[in-house]
């Protein structure tokens, strides 16, 4: 049976019931009287919906409220319990695995570290890093002692452009980090034991970044918004519709100086070869500075802080560096700030601040939120010369409108907006779980990246 407008019945139930979960997990509890003209439905389709929901368990009462002259409104939540879902962060120093109920409430998490000597492209080894995703989803699962059958989806956040194919799924191009069409969705499905109708949603670390700010974070109640990632590498995503999908943006491949420094995909004068942690760090050693021996991004950028801004660090942190590049100060003197240090960040925030001014001028924003690990690190100190500088050099109309913070969901924010992924999904499809995910046939020439994983 059609409707007049081309949609089925089947399609406008589906319709209703999606109406009716966003607005209960956006805003609720909510009683039936006010989720009517909150999604627009009649009370009669509210009470169908509803009926239905609470018949499957994917809806519950959640305590009451007074009404004028009548009997108390009954409260409708989203059930947590209900199901749960499993977001996944390939991140640039591990892999973190987190499980989720629809509260959003963590169950089991795990952390991978990914190795840090050697070659780049060496901590990034397409199977280990399966691997690690094999073996991390099956210990949250034990952890939380959750059944396979109730998840929603796996999550999963990855540096790169995110191409969907109908023969591969998703397809993973990560330039930066020596992943050339890399078929992760199908080695996945191959290597990790799940239930074949568990979806499995992969896209760009920034992109889920986005997703997470925009609905629990410092985006909230923002009409359009550019979420930064700022790690060993920066990128962001840009969202002009707060409940829909942002836009990932290869931002740090901006290019901010004509044959400048050579940034790590291989061109020149790209913002993250000036911008990013990783870079800032080698200007730092390059200037004279002296990172911890053998330290890791996130050890050696704490390193550097400290050496900037020791009154902030306190004595016993303020590392080397305090008297000057590298040098220790004498003992029970005040080190001071280390200017080489200071110098290099003021040089990094210029960086950042202009290519922030770009994402003013081009998409004119309500907010940008910066995030990732080293955005968090760096701090409100250093955000606030990058966004003097931003200011500077973007257009002075857009430049005075748009609010420049950090993001508030904390280093977690990429693993949580993952995990929402499937969620979205299970959501569009009116709360019902699709019963086997689309097969993928597996061509010849992988075969030898899948024993790689299986040993």
């Amino acid at each position: 049976m059609h409707a007049k407008s081309g949609r089925t019945v089947r399609d406008l139930r589906r319709e209703n019931r999606t109406a009716v979960l966003r607005r209960l997990y956006f805003d609720g509890p909510m009683s039936r009287l006010m989720l009517g003209p909150a999604t627009g439905l009649s009370s009669g389709s509210i009470s169908n919906v509803v009926a239905e929901l609470v018949a499957e368990g994917l809806v519950e009462e959640a305590g009451s409220v007074d009404s004028a002259g009548g009997r108390p409104r009954t409260l409708l939540r989203i059930a947590p319990g209900s199901g749960c879902m499993i977001g996944v962060d390939i991140g640039e120093t591990r892999v973190r695995i987190e499980l989720f109920d629809l509260a959003l409430t963590e169950l089991a998490r795990t952390e991978r570290p990914l190795a840090t000597s050697g070659p780049r492209t060496g901590r990034y080894e397409v199977g280990v890093v399966v691997a690690h995703l094999r073996d991390g989803i099956a210990e949250v699962l034990r952890t939380a002692e959750v059944p396979a059958e109730r998840l929603l989806g796996v999550g999963i956040g990855v540096p790169g452009i995110v191409e969907h194919t109908d023969a591969d799924g998703a397809v993973v191009h990560g330039q930066t980090i020596g992943w050339d069409a890399v078929p992760l969705e199908r080695l996945l499905r191959e290597a990790v034991d799940l239930p074949p109708e568990v979806p499995y949603r992969i896209d760009n670390g920034a992109k889920t970044l986005g997703q997470a700010e925009m609905w629990f974070g410092a985006g909230r109640g923002a009409s359009s918004a550019v979420v930064v990632l700022f790690g060993s590498g920066v990128g962001a995503c840009v969202v002009m519709d707060p409940l829909g999908p942002g836009r990932a943006l290869e931002w740090g491949h901006l290019t901010v100086r004509v044959r400048g420094r050579r940034c790590r995909c291989g061109a020149q004068g790209c913002l993250e070869a000036y911008a990013g942690a990783e870079a800032l760090l080698a200007r730092w050693r390059e200037a004279g500075g002296r990172p911890p021996a053998g330290a890791d991004e996130e050890t050696a950028l704490t390193a550097m802080l400290a050496a900037a801004y020791p009154a902030d660090a306190g004595p016993a942190d303020a590392g080397p560096g305090g008297a000057g590049p590298g040098g220790a100060a004498p003992p029970g003197t005040d080190p001071g700030p280390d200017a080489v240090a200071l110098a290099v960040l003021d040089e990094t925030a210029e960086y950042l601040g202009a290519g922030l001014a770009d994402l003013i001028n081009l998409f004119q924003p309500e907010r940008i939120l910066v995030g990732g690990w080293a955005g968090l690190q760096l701090g409100s100190r250093f955000l606030a010369r990058v966004a003097a500088y931003a200011r500077a050099y973007a257009l002075r109309h857009p430049g005075g409108r748009t609010e420049i913070a950090l993001g508030t969901l904390g280093p977690e924010a990429v693993t949580v907006g993952a995990g929402l992924l499937p969620l979205v999904d299970f959501f569009a499809q009116g709360g019902r779980r699709p019963e086997r995910a689309p097969s993928i046939p597996a061509p010849a020439w992988q075969t030898a990246l899948r024993d790689r994983v299986s040993t």
